[in-house]
């Protein structure tokens, strides 16, 4: 059995959440503030954390670093839309990932299993591949550019060679912004005239193709009037 611990001040949210994941047959344990999340951890073999930024006694980023100094267990946040600092503060920290807020029950329930696939099956490390491997990997996605494969958390993905082409540019490169211009001539090899819309549309695809939620990606990115970047640190 695997068992999730889902610690929410709202106790409509953890009810909630106790019935999307114990439908797909999940064994769920139920905390209200930090200090309970502690005490079950103590107690009981957790396998992925839900936990709620603000909370009463201890929130969920003091909660998160008290866990992280004994154990590797996945943790993600649940956060409000408001919340970007605590976001990005608490992926500092040590949260392998984040839902938004009123959370989408598909996405939600995709993201948990994504983390415990890759706690379950590798042991609790991630994969850290090096250069002469060929490889880069950013949060879930990792491209193989010896064998021009691009795998979405473990499972191989179908992308067309100019959709990888791209992909490729912009994980090489994260957090570089590329204009729909830069793009065209470093994937295409020609100029580019009125070619923003052609380079969206790939972007686009590959939105649907490697993000959980296309409408909000945490990968790849536009940035208004600019461009598109990869967001997200790089290991290669």
């Amino acid at each position: 059995m695997t068992n999730i611990l889902v610690c929410d001040d709202e106790k409509d949210i953890v009810a909630a959440l106790k019935i999307y994941l114990g439908g797909e047959g999940y064994q769920v344990y139920e905390a209200y503030n930090g200090c309970e999340a502690l005490k079950i951890l103590e107690e009981t073999e957790i396998h992925l954390v839900l936990l709620d930024v603000m909370m009463p006694k201890m929130d969920g980023i003091q909660t998160m670093a008290k866990i992280r100094e004994t154990s590797n267990v996945p943790i993600i946040l649940l956060t409000a839309k408001s919340e970007d600092t605590d976001k990005v503060l608490g992926l500092t920290v040590g949260a392998d990932d984040y839902v938004t807020k009123p959370f989408n029950p598909v996405e939600l329930q995709a993201r948990v299993k994504s983390q415990l696939r890759r706690y379950l099956q590798l042991g609790g490390n991630v994969k850290m591949v090096t250069e002469s491997e060929s490889q880069i990997v950013i949060g879930p996605i990792a491209l193989d550019d010896r064998a021009k494969e691009v795998y979405l958390d473990g499972e191989l993905v179908n992308l067309t060679r100019t959709e990888y082409d791209i992909l490729h540019l912009l994980m090489q490169n994260p957090g570089r912004v590329f204009s729909p211009t830069e793009i065209y001539r470093e994937v295409w090899k020609e100029d580019a005239y009125g070619t923003e819309n052609t380079v969206a549309v790939h972007i686009r695809h590959l939105r649907e193709k490697l993000e959980y939620n296309p409408a909000e990606p945490r990968y790849v990115k536009v940035v208004w009037g600019r461009g598109y970047k990869m967001e997200g640190e790089s290991h290669e």
